[in-house]
């Protein structure tokens, strides 16, 4: 199984200023975006802004205390790798 992160998505308090903040560094956005995600192609990974209060609901993990707002994915190529996972 290769050892690689798929996808980094980081929590954001107001995602249209926090993609103006990417799209200045030169990031590109990918193909599928709407007002509530936006991803972005970086190298071998996927850079997601999602706003913090969705990706807490997601995890299901409250939006206070010591979350940092940050999840990390690891997507496999099987049904089995998922298996040995």
């Amino acid at each position: 199984m290769e050892q690689r992160v798929s996808l980094i998505t980081l929590g954001v308090a107001d995602i249209g200023r926090a993609r103006a903040f990417y799209e200045a560094l030169g990031w590109t956005t990918g193909a599928a975006q709407d007002d509530d995600v936006v991803f972005f192609q970086a190298g071998g990974m996927i850079v997601a802004l999602w706003s913090r209060e969705q990706l807490a609901g997601d995890t299901a993990v409250a939006d206070s205390g010591g979350w940092g707002g940050v999840t990390l994915a690891h997507n496999v190529r099987s049904p089995a790798e998922v298996d040995a996972v």
